[in-house]
């Protein structure tokens, strides 16, 4: 299996490249931050991509931005990222419409080597390897989340499962446009939905609330 590493600690890249190696596979280049990484997945074309979520120079989710380039380019591209904390939005992102050759591993994680060596081979052979902790806070998440919508967010989030438009909701609620579009801000918000250009946003809270219970 040809892996490409990132991980911008050097004493933690190095022992990632061991125990890949190790396992009797091939590490065709490890590197430091997200630039190098599409740059090198590009050249070795991998089997699968191991990386870091936050890297230079912003130390946010660079490393996630490089791994879904890289899936851009090469669709279906295996990929598993590693991270201190559950972080919401990445999960999200990498996730997609589908977690097939996909993983999401705790930090804590990677301590075990074995554990570690078997997600990675499992999401190369195009399965699914997310951290249990990572699964229980993305569903307890997605319950929570609507639970913490004001009566009247939910007021305007059944109306939009309707179908009806921010015109159409502002009448039947008797309130001004305006102060539905903060509403629905609002739901945006606590169902944590940033704009995205992969997704419509509307229609994925109405999903939501619609599974719901």
């Amino acid at each position: 299996m040809r892996v490409v590493l990132a991980e911008d600690s050097a004493i933690l890249r190095e022992g990632l490249v061991r125990l890949v190696e190790l396992r009797g596979h091939r590490v065709v280049a490890a590197v430091g931050d997200g630039e190098q990484l599409v740059a090198a997945v590009g050249a070795e074309l991998p089997d699968v991509v191991v990386t870091d979520v936050r890297m230079p120079p912003g130390h946010t989710d660079e490393g996630l931005r490089a791994a879904l380039e890289c899936r851009r380019r090469r669709r279906g591209l295996p990929v598993v990222v590693f991270s201190q904390y559950v972080e919401h939005r990445v999960a999200r992102d990498l996730i997609g419409e589908s977690a097939a050759g996909v993983g999401y591993l705790l930090k804590d994680r990677v301590a075990d080597s074995r554990e570690f060596l078997d997600a990675v081979e499992r999401v190369a052979a195009g399965g699914t390897a997310l951290d249990p902790e990572v699964v229980a806070q993305l569903v307890r998440r997605g319950r929570d989340a609507l639970a913490e919508l004001t009566p009247r967010e939910l007021e305007v989030l059944a109306a939009m499962a309707e179908g009806l438009s921010n015109a159409a909701i502002a009448t039947r609620l008797v309130i001004g446009e305006r102060a539905v579009e903060k509403h629905v801000a609002g739901i945006f918000t606590t169902l944590d939905l940033p704009p995205s250009a992969q997704e419509n946003r509307r229609v994925v809270a109405v999903l939501r609330y619609l599974r719901r219970g």
